[in-house]
């Protein structure tokens, strides 16, 4: 255990212990563990003192981190595991906590039964703009896309004034339950935990570029490809390491073509999803950090977590210029913004980091300072343990 976690434990503690909070997070699509909810939620509020069950069809039994996990067999089909299930609530009952917090939008159906019918205290954690998001998923026909997403900005509003305790990831996405309800609100930024992100180390380079996240049109990767391509076009050829998964199949091999349509295979790495205990080893692989997000409503309300772990990563960061990420760039020197879609703005910034390598390590340091000094999630744990508390002390 770190410092920093372990300077959370003795209040936290105090707190935890004589309220008696345990908090059962839940989910039923997700069988890996994300970052936001275990790395950045519940395993450093474990860290703190607070009890923690962790009910999920991933495949890990016992206790991981201070989290006991309580494994749920896997649904056979994606529509069975978007229908509310009494089993669920069932499993969900047994764990007695004192607050249940989940994140996926599919799940408000049950969240509302459990604070509706059996009078528990539910935290959602909307850390994504949903609606936005359905709008743009191409796994929905695209007649069902504007109805699904009216749906679940109902289903949030309805959440916001049932609710206990309503989280979001960014100030922007907020605002959409700010005045809703009289649940209790609370940002909690995606910032990195610096104990998977320690200091950076002198590594081998083994890519100029790295990107990490979803892997997709709306999130920039072909405009980034289209950079790749000018630059080799250009006589400076670099190379590009794209860590994430892809939106479905379809695009996966429409982005695999694409690659070897441009003459790009020898210079692009393909990696999948990855465990987050392994990402700041991955990034560190390489020089540059790029965000090349596109202009939609999602990218203008949800701030982008890949930013923050590249600067953690010690590197200099180029990304679009939309509205959640450009006051961090006022008050950190910590690379470029770019308009998005030029892909000629891009490869020009990324070879001019290339060709000055001073000062893009400064640009680097200064990110990694900045994520040190302020923006990680030691201050972001506090704040939620605190939240916490204040709603499992609701009457």
């Amino acid at each position: 255990m770190t410092a920093q976690v372990s300077a959370l434990i003795p209040a936290s503690n105090a707190v935890a212990r004589e309220c008696g909070i345990t908090l059962c997070h839940f989910s039923t699509s997700h069988t890996q563990l994300k970052s936001r909810s275990f790395h950045r939620e519940c395993m450093p509020l474990a860290a703190a003192g607070i009890n923690v069950r962790y009910v999920t069809p991933a495949d890990i039994k016992g206790r991981r981190n201070g989290v006991d996990f309580v494994t749920l067999q896997r649904p056979q089909s994606r529509l069975r595991s978007l229908l509310p299930s009494a089993g669920l609530i069932r499993v969900l009952l047994r764990q007695n906590a004192n607050l249940y917090h989940f994140q996926d939008p599919e799940l408000l159906p049950v969240a509302l039964a459990l604070k509706v019918i059996f009078h528990k205290r539910v935290i959602y954690d909307a850390y994504e703009d949903f609606p936005s998001m359905a709008l743009n998923k191409r796994s929905l026909p695209a007649g069902l896309r504007l109805p699904v997403a009216k749906v679940v900005a109902a289903l949030e509003r309805l959440a916001a004034r049932c609710f206990d305790g309503v989280m979001t990831a960014d100030s922007l996405t907020l605002r959409r339950f700010a005045h809703t309800g009289k649940s209790r609100k609370l940002v909690f930024f995606n910032f990195p935990n610096l104990d998977l992100f320690p200091p950076p180390r002198l590594v081998t380079k083994h890519f100029d570029v790295v990107y990490r996240g979803g892997l997709s049109a709306r999130a920039g990767t072909l405009v980034l490809l289209e950079a790749m391509r000018l630059l080799a076009a250009r006589g400076k050829p670099a190379s590009l390491l794209l860590i994430g998964y892809f939106d479905d199949v379809v695009f996966e091999g429409e982005l695999r073509e694409r690659i070897c349509a441009l003459g790009l295979s020898a210079y692009v790495g393909l990696r999948g999803r990855m465990d987050h205990e392994d990402m700041a080893a991955a990034l560190s692989e390489a020089r540059i950090g790029v965000c090349p997000l596109q202009d939609i409503p999602k990218f203008r309300l949800n701030l982008p977590v890949k930013v923050f772990e590249y600067w953690a990563c010690g590197l200099p960061v180029i990304a679009s210029d939309l509205p959640p990420i450009r006051p961090f760039f006022r008050s950190v020197n910590g690379g470029f913004l770019y308009q998005p879609s030029d892909a000629a703005e891009l490869a020009r910034s990324i070879r001019w980091l290339l060709d000055h390598p001073d000062a893009a390590s400064s640009m680097g340091q200064s990110g990694r300072s900045a994520i040190v000094q302020r923006y990680n999630n030691h201050n972001e744990v506090r704040k939620l343990r605190e939240f916490c508390v204040r709603v499992a002390a609701t009457s």
